[in-house]
């Protein structure tokens, strides 16, 4: 059972929502029962004051997870590889830190967050079209933050380095191969990877938290299959819609299998697929993928059985809270599906020993500290390290106790966001967090 859209509902619910949670400026769109449907409100840039459209692009950060691993599925029905090849099989040269992952990491693992490569390894290597091969050579010391399909860990460097893996297949840039296996196909007018080709477009730039315009516009260009795309928030839509109409795949619904649980689930998003974020809400599959880069956030959702997919992209304020509002008005009132209300505090206090949990959590792109307080929940601090450490700061929250070893905390700008504190299968020590496994380092 699907709903009619009201224009005006939608226009005022974006405009709304947006001053509620301090949002700049947004741009929704979403295709449903055959028609595509796009809103805009606010403002690029507060400096400025100029409005968004709904052609407007935005970053979508993460969602390009989702575009990479499109690419190598395709590489995978053409019968290049398998999802189980091992990497090194077909890039004879890749090479991590640690010697078992460099010989056994397999497509499948990276492309689910299972490799063990840490995953946090942010590293400028300049803005040539060489800048994926120079990230491989830096890899070459990356090491395990857990072993090899033992947890999910979130893993941006494994998705840089499949596009580098993209590179070697094609003979081309990433960018470049993205253009030819999907952009073009898809007949996508606004979407892009490099900051010159934005300045064609009505672009938007970032915003902190304290509302002022972020003194750094994007990422470094390495980071690029893993995060880089801008886009227009309709081509978006008509990506997810290409996972549906077999434009892209063959078989689409294989990235729609789950690999692995999620330690720590977070709205929309209680398994990995291949690629993609899954949950299932009121009997129904839903695939997402969520994105951050510097001052920006976006958000894609499709439901297969209907065909509904919308994206939301934004250019600050607080995202999660804004992004989940949406969602929920969006499945709620157009498909009947019940979105559940995002981690809090429980309504009765648990008791629990959180001294246990205390000490050091660390890997190459973040410091952890958890301090057991008399009388208190713990106390988490993250520090950021490596080439984001200024341009996405650390953060310190008191964790409120949800189960014996799960608990939430609450960040400015984003609301509650779930901690958990468990042990691999040889008793090791994690605390996950922000979908990354992080090992206790003392």
């Amino acid at each position: 059972m699907t709903a009619a859209v009201d224009p005006a509902r939608w226009t005022d619910l974006l405009s709304t929502a947006a001053v509620r949670h301090g949002v700049p400026g947004a741009a929704l769109a979403f295709h449903h029962d055959c028609r595509m449907h796009e809103f805009a409100t606010g403002v690029l840039n507060r400096d400025t004051g100029h409005p968004v459209r709904t052609d407007s692009l935005f970053q979508i950060g993460s969602i390009t997870k989702v575009w990479t691993a499109t690419q190598i599925m395709q590489f995978v029905e053409q019968g290049t590889f398998s999802l189980d090849t091992p990497v090194i099989d077909v890039w004879p040269e890749f090479e991590v830190g640690d010697e078992h992952q460099t010989k056994s990491v397999t497509i499948r693992q990276l492309l689910s967050h299972t490799s063990g490569i840490d995953g946090d390894f942010f590293h400028d290597t300049g803005r040539g079209d060489d800048c994926l091969d120079k990230y491989a050579d830096a890899c070459r010391q990356l090491p395990a933050v857990h072993p090899i399909g033992a947890t999910q860990s979130y893993c941006n460097s494994g998705f840089s380095l499949l596009g580098r893996l993209v590179e070697r297949i094609t003979g081309r840039t990433w960018d470049a191969a993205l253009r030819e296996q999907i952009i073009e196909p898809l007949g996508l007018t606004h979407t892009c990877t490099l900051p010159e080709e934005v300045l064609r477009h009505s672009g938007a730039v970032g915003h902190r938290k304290d509302g002022s315009v972020s003194k750094v516009w994007g990422l470094m260009r390495s980071a690029g299959p893993a995060g880089l795309i801008c886009a227009r928030a309709a081509d978006v839509v008509r990506f997810g819609r290409g996972h549906l109409s077999g434009a892209l795949l063959k078989r689409p619904e294989a990235m729609w299998e789950a690999q692995v649980t999620i330690p720590g689930p977070m709205p929309f998003a209680s398994e990995w697929g291949l690629g993609w974020m899954l949950d299932t809400l009121s009997g129904r599959r839903i695939l997402s993928h969520g994105g951050t880069t510097i001052g920006q956030s976006s958000m894609l959702w499709v439901e297969p059985e209907s065909g509904f997919t919308a994206a939301l992209v934004l250019n600050g304020g607080n995202s999660v809270a804004f992004e989940h509002e949406l969602g929920t008005a969006l499945f709620g009132e157009l498909l009947g599906i019940e979105v559940p209300p995002p981690p809090g505090p429980p309504a009765t206090p648990v008791d629990t020993d959180a001294a246990r949990f205390a000490g050091v959590y660390e890997s190459v792109g973040v410091k952890i500290t958890i301090t057991a307080r008399d009388g208190d929940g713990p106390r988490l601090v993250m520090e950021r390290k490596g080439d984001l450490a200024e341009t996405a700061p650390g953060t310190s929250m008191d964790l409120v106790a949800v189960s014996g070893n799960s608990f939430v905390g609450h960040v400015e700008g984003m609301g509650w966001l779930p901690v958990v504190f468990y042990e691999l299968a040889d008793g090791s020590p994690y605390l996950h967090f922000g979908v990354r496994a992080v090992p206790k380092a003392d």
